[in-house]
């Protein structure tokens, strides 16, 4: 009653049911208080079987838009195989508009494997790997920028000593056709999602859609080709089920994130400004932005520099900075 998680769909059943996972939470203001996360699961025989995710971060919006309209439109003779759609995996910062919940400050991308008898943050982590997460062949999980930054359109997979399911997962990331896909090595005991789908036995990927907690008709439009492509590449479907038009896909280009010299951070507090956009090719020592003090305009702006070279792939948003706030981060070409 005061620990776990409680599912109110039957994952064995043929057809389509939509549900919720609810977890206890005792609050102030209900002591018997459920954290309800929607779930759809759409099951018609014998087929690939497919995770969908968004909402991991509760400012991120591409992804769960893009998912509620999937379940609502997708019906079970649509498919075939299996495909589960989770589009608010983190309820209590989507309801927010939070990066993090507001319940325990979690991050549930930092938060996996999770804990069962633990905050709401690892319990969802918990209910997210070793339940909704086992069985599935592929998990893709939607990303964006959020609040504070912006992000290039990118697929993201885990690189580790699993060759085969790396290159399903690159191969992935080919089919799906954003302009970017990201090769990360942050080896598979992280907390991160792609870490807990390996763990789980299935092949994981990730996208970045967009940023600035909105979205735009480009980055909408991306989002669902992606999905379509996922979709039709792997044999659940033969038509487009979301996308309004389809591109042809373009090729990606394979790039990495190769360490602390490929992020530009705040030296201190101040106002920045950006010299370079996002996509530009920069140099290493290249000028990239100004620090301003606004309070002592007599001052000249500390200027920027980045230590590596690369693309740039995420910018922050916000020009009110904190020392340690990460101002460009930088991709590495493949």
């Amino acid at each position: 009653m005061h620990t776990g998680a409680h599912c109110d769909i039957d994952f064995d059943l043929e057809g389509k049911q939509v549900g919720h996972v609810s977890l206890p939470y005792s609050v102030d203001r209900s002591p018997f208080f459920q954290i309800k996360l929607p779930i759809c699961q759409i099951r018609n025989g014998d087929g690939p079987s497919i995770l969908l995710m968004a909402g991991v971060h509760g400012d991120e919006y591409e992804g769960k838009y893009a998912l509620n309209r999937a379940i609502s439109t997708i019906q079970t003779s649509d498919i075939r195989g299996r495909l589960t759609i989770f589009p608010m995996s983190n309820g209590p910062a989507v309801l927010a508009g939070r990066r993090c919940s507001p319940f325990d400050g979690g991050n549930l991308n930092r938060a996996f494997p999770g804990d069962a008898t633990g905050g709401p943050t690892l319990r969802i982590a918990h209910f997210i790997e070793n339940t909704l997460m086992p069985g599935h062949d592929i998990i893709f999980d939607l990303h964006s920028g959020g609040t504070s930054m912006e992000f290039i359109q990118c697929g993201l997979c885990e690189v580790n000593s699993d060759a085969k399911r790396v290159q399903k997962a690159m191969d992935l990331l080919k089919m799906i056709g954003l302009d970017y896909s990201l090769l990360a090595d942050n080896g598979v005991a992280s907390p991160t999602s792609l870490a807990a789908a390996y763990r789980a036995g299935a092949v994981g990927i990730s996208a970045e859609l967009g940023g600035g907690a909105t979205v735009t008709p480009s980055t909408m439009n991306a989002t669902m080709m992606a999905l379509d492509r996922l979709l039709t590449g792997c044999g659940m479907t033969m038509k487009s089920l979301l996308g309004n038009q389809q591109e042809t896909s373009r090729e990606t280009q394979f790039v990495r994130q190769a360490g602390q010299d490929h992020f530009v951070f705040a030296p201190r507090r101040g106002w920045y400004e950006p010299a370079v956009s996002l996509g530009e090719t920069v140099e290493d020592g290249q000028l990239v932005g100004w620090l301003h003090d606004l309070e002592s305009p007599e001052v000249k702006p500390v200027e920027l520099f980045s230590s590596g070279a690369g693309i740039v792939a995420a910018r922050r948003l916000h020009a009110h900075v904190e020392g340690g706030d990460s101002l460009f981060t930088l991709f590495e070409v493949d």
